[in-house]
């Protein structure tokens, strides 16, 4: 079996084939940066993973020997910012620590911040990590805040976006030292700390009301996208995020299946964690359901596959929607829909349902039971999400939903004039 230079295969106690990458003794004696990694058990992972530490093995071993090392976008300059960010990428802390569906944003940011030009006129991202200073960094924020691209940013900052470049350089740059530290300034190997950032005003989140998301959502079924209507309403009951029910983590076998038949199971990718949301309780007096319109909207909407959210292409054929696709026809059913406002969107649609927990006044515990908010900062520690739990929180909201209605439907009370010579105050 031919194997990737430095791999080694050893066999493990119970017959399996495992493989790791190991230096050669000499290159360790000369501070080979590359360390020795566990590669597993799977061939083509291995393959795949010894020929990115190869490549890293190579780049140093070139300029070791004073040789030219290849650049361009695939093989930065060893010891870049390019560099640096090339190795950020295929660490451990990117890898295991940054979802995939966040990484395009990642690259993005990485790229405004490689792509800033200098005075000279070459870019941020072939400089040397080296000459990256304290004052550099205070010099590149001023930078991130100005808007690049086509969007128009006059007289405005990117202060959020500003913090978050600023995040970013400050991780690669603890995370590639620790790797590679003879790359780095020895008095001051990360420049990012302690850059004083700009306060910012925190935007609030736009909230949706309950009966704003029925309009909406009866509006969409009678328009034709039962799909709109459903994610519009899961991501009001069922706090899920909308990117997630888009992407086909609500599924018809999570809605009343045979081994749960009053329970629909709200799976939060983000964080790894199941709700199981009541969806009745049998009472003395009969049947309570606790999302009846909701149910009725989820009837709407047709069977096309596992998902519960997929776009129709007719001739028995569906595909997963475009997340973005999904919210422009939200931005124009809203537009024609009454009693919809014009910042409803399916993001507000869950805060607008974290909102109403708020105000049905649950505890944090029975709030985070049904959020899977994981900390109290989230969801203003975390809170064991028991199925008793879960039905008391759902009972609360469930009640505060009915007392809000009954208060609509009271006509104003009509206060008695006082009788004469007697004053009001006297009762």
């Amino acid at each position: 079996m031919d194997l990737p230079r430095h791999v080694i295969p050893k066999r493990l106690a119970k017959g399996a084939t495992a493989f790791y990458y190991n230096v050669p003794t000499k290159y360790r004696a000369l501070k080979c940066p590359v360390s020795n990694e566990p590669l597993g058990k799977d061939f083509a992972k291995m393959i795949d993973r010894a020929k990115t530490l190869n490549d890293q093995f190579d780049e140093w071993d070139q300029a070791r020997k004073g040789l030219p090392v290849s650049g361009g976008a695939a093989m930065p300059k060893y010891g870049t910012v390019d560099w640096l960010f090339r190795e950020y990428k295929i660490s451990k802390a990117y890898l295991e620590k940054v979802a995939p569906r966040s990484r395009s944003d990642y690259e993005w940011a990485m790229d405004q911040i490689c792509d800033i030009k200098t005075k000279s006129g070459d870019r941020i991202g072939g400089r040397l990590v080296k000459t990256i200073s304290p004052r550099a960094a205070d010099k590149l924020y001023d930078k991130f805040l100005e808007g690049t691209g086509k969007k128009k940013l006059k007289n405005t900052q990117r202060l959020r976006t500003g913090e978050k470049l600023i995040g970013l350089c400050r991780k690669a740059w603890r995370v590639v030292h620790r790797l590679f530290p003879a790359e780095f300034d020895k008095e001051v190997p990360n420049p990012w700390t302690g850059v004083t950032l700009k306060v910012r005003t925190k935007v609030e989140k736009p909230a949706v009301t309950r009966d704003e998301v029925y309009a909406f959502a009866w509006g969409a079924v009678d328009a034709g996208y039962p799909e709109a209507a459903a994610t519009a309403v899961i991501c009001f009951e069922w706090l899920q995020r909308p990117e997630n029910v888009v992407a086909g983590h609500m599924k018809w076998s999570d809605y009343r299946a045979p081994s749960a038949p009053s329970i629909i199971r709200v799976v939060h990718h983000k964080t790894g964690t199941m709700a199981p949301h009541p969806l009745e309780e049998v009472m003395p007096d009969g049947l309570v359901q606790f999302y009846a319109e909701a149910e009725e909207i989820l009837a709407k909407l047709p069977k096309l596959g596992i998902p519960m959210i997929l776009r129709d292409l007719g001739k028995g054929k569906s595909k997963p929607w475009i997340y973005s696709s999904l919210n422009h026809v939200v931005a124009r059913l809203r537009k024609k829909i009454d009693g919809v406002p014009a910042h409803f969107t399916l993001d507000a649609c869950r805060h607008g349902g974290l909102t109403e927990l708020e105000e049905a006044e649950l505890t944090d515990g029975q709030g985070r039971a049904l959020s899977t908010h994981k900390t109290q900062k989230a969801y203003e520690g975390y809170a064991k999400r028991t199925a008793k739990r879960m039905l008391s929180a759902t009972r609360k909201r469930h009640a505060h939903r009915l007392a809000e209605a009954e208060t609509a439907q009271e006509p104003d009370a009509i206060e008695a004039p006082a009788e004469a010579g007697i004053s009001a105050s006297a009762f």
